[in-house]
């Protein structure tokens, strides 16, 4: 879940600043006080969400190590670390995807992938999750984050971030504009405070309701990975016996910097919209489907 996470956040923080640099200087924005031109309005907004969701892209690797603490296995300190970097790289030529760095970091069961291209991701593991499965359900889990970046989950997601940023930023400024000429009768040539206070909040707002379009799409991927893991394996029960393991322990929480922002911890009501994976019990049962 990490990865989606931080993902998230650092997309929407780079959209922001981004939204309002640009806004600041009037750098092609596609708003006036004479009104919209909506082309202009178009590629501002591509712009601003694709560079938004690229950098968070980018940025994957660094961020999630420096927010968990990951310490990359440079050289095995001890046997399981051995194991753990043999078993990745055995899972990663299957795959058919270089080699990932591997790492770990404390902290309750969790494990992630992340980076920007296939042949250079990061695989880490919790110091939790080695110490409470056994190794056939951590070779699911390892087989699980390989299908992720085998499969270019990561691009996918920024792609379809960068969509729904379009999106975001375009109907922030045309609601702003309404706002600000509309309801405040703003009848000067130049935007007012209402144009600016409103595309700020709007961008909030959509940026949120945003994330539950990605988070929707992440679940699809989830289970895509999960039927990857047992195609690795050869066989789907070490992950439904991972994936049931996991439903009996805590989640891995979030560092604490992440933790106000709470999607991977929400589960269950308005929750589950924002929910980046599917209840367990589904993924298992999707895994007992597979022929």
């Amino acid at each position: 879940m990490k990865r989606i996470v931080l993902f998230l956040v650092t997309n929407l923080a780079v959209m922001l600043v981004l939204s309002i640099v640009l806004s600041v200087l009037g750098i092609g924005r596609g708003v006036s006080g004479a009104g919209i031109d909506v082309g202009s309005l178009l590629v501002f907004s591509a712009v601003v969400g694709f560079t938004g969701s690229i950098i968070s892209l980018l940025l994957s690797k660094t961020m999630a190590k420096w927010s968990t603490g990951a310490r990359v296995i440079a050289t095995p300190a001890n046997s399981t670390e051995l194991w753990l970097v043999n078993t990745v790289r055995a899972l990663a030529e299957k795959a058919g995807i270089g080699m990932p760095d591997v790492a770990v970091y404390d902290g309750e069961p969790n494990a992630f992938a992340t980076g920007a291209f296939k042949n250079s991701a990061l695989v880490a593991v919790s110091t939790g999750l080695l110490e409470s499965m056994d190794r056939a359900e951590i070779e699911a889990v390892l087989g699980h984050e390989i299908a992720h970046v085998a499969n270019g989950d990561m691009v996918t997601l920024t792609l379809i971030q960068g969509v729904v940023n379009t999106f975001v930023v375009f109907l922030a400024r045309v609601v702003g504009f309404f706002v600000d000429k509309v309801l405040l009768r703003n009848n000067s040539e130049r935007l007012g405070i209402g144009y600016m206070a409103s595309v700020f909040v709007c961008e909030i707002l959509f940026g949120v309701l945003a994330s539950i379009i990605v988070a929707w799409f992440s679940r699809q991927r989830e289970f895509r990975a999960d039927a990857g893991s047992a195609k690795l394996l050869g066989s789907s029960l070490p992950m439904q016996k991972a994936l049931a393991r996991l439903g009996g322990l805590a989640p891995g929480a979030l560092p604490q910097a992440m933790s106000a922002f709470g999607i991977a911890g929400l589960g269950s009501g308005w929750g589950a919209l924002f929910s980046t994976h599917p209840p367990m019990e589904q993924r298992i049962a999707a895994l007992r489907a597979l022929p």
